[in-house]
Order: C-alpha cells, then structure tokens, then sequence
C-alpha cells in the first residue's frame, strides 16, 4: 500500500453545501414561484395548463387561416379545464388535432366529453371533437400535415391513432 503525500488530498477542508445557505434556497423558492406567476395558467411547453384566457368566438367557416398557426392551445373537460400546446391543422370547415398512438390525457378527457375550446392567437372557439375513423379523411389530414410541418404522421394506422375533427358546436 502506498502512502500519499500530496497535502491537497489530506486536508481536512470541508466542501461547503451551496443549499445550506437559508437566503439561497429563499431566493430559489421565491424564483420558482414568480416563474409560475410570469406563466399563469396556460401551457407551457413541457406542462399543461387550466382554463384559457382570450375573447371567446364562433368557430369560422375556413379554418384556412389556421396555417399561419404552428402550435395552438387546446382547452379540454370543462368542469376542470386542461390544456395543452399542440400543432393543428384546418382544413375547411375542420380543426384538426392528432396525438398519433399516444393516448395522452387530453385525448382521454375528449373521448369523456367532447366538448372543447381552442385558442389560436388571442381567439378562442368553443368546439366539439369526435375522432375520425375514416382512412380517407386521415388521408386528406396527413396531406394537408406534411404541407404544414414538412413530414406525414409517423403512424397512418387508422386503427391505431387518435385523430380528432373539431367542429363548431
């Protein structure tokens, strides 16, 4: 066995938790909380959100408009609402939102109860989504998707995905 004679490795200096310091750990309690004022209560990126704020309208006749709009926020159940950021696309009279083989919450809350509100700039449109089970309606979707995102859906298994037409209600 070897002994070590660098004075470096035997000192007894102790290293300082950072956490320790009761003003440090104010300051990071106090950020995260005006992080979550700064955000209010809409989705962020990672998180979803409750209920949206805007000027509510009738849903329009041309969702075309919709293609200037990369992510939109979608307002699911009512009685406790949850939304979420998400691409969309329009096509005619449709709004159109696809969560692909994920059954994620919102798509959940919509198959419970159908009624929705999207929020596409400051509007938003109360709406009523049912899930398109047709493969030629999806057709049209993944076409009108790939002019928008620059790629189709990565499952076109109608069988598989879940792909909803919102419409006015």
């Amino acid at each position: 066995m070897q002994t070590v004679n660098d004075p470096l490795l035997q000192s007894n200096t102790r290293v300082k938790n950072p956490f320790h310091r009761p003003s440090l750990v104010l300051g990071l309690v106090l950020g995260f909380i005006g992080l979550i004022g700064l955000v209010g209560c809409g989705p962020t990126l990672l998180f979803p959100g409750g209920m949206l704020d805007g000027d509510e309208k009738p849903a329009p006749a041309d969702w075309t408009f919709a293609e200037e709009i990369s992510t939109i926020q979608l307002e699911t159940r009512p009685g406790d609402p949850y939304s979420v950021n998400i691409w969309a696309v329009g096509l005619g009279d449709h709004l159109y939102v696809h969560a692909g083989k994920n059954r994620a919450t919102w798509v959940e809350h919509m198959e419970e109860d159908p009624l929705v509100r999207a929020k596409l700039g400051e509007r938003i449109f109360p709406l009523r989504a049912s899930r398109v089970k047709e493969a030629d309606e999806f057709a049209l979707f993944a076409d009108v998707y790939e002019q928008k995102y620059g790629s189709r859906p990565r499952n076109e298994n109608i069988a598989e995905i879940y792909l909803f037409r919102l419409s006015a209600r």
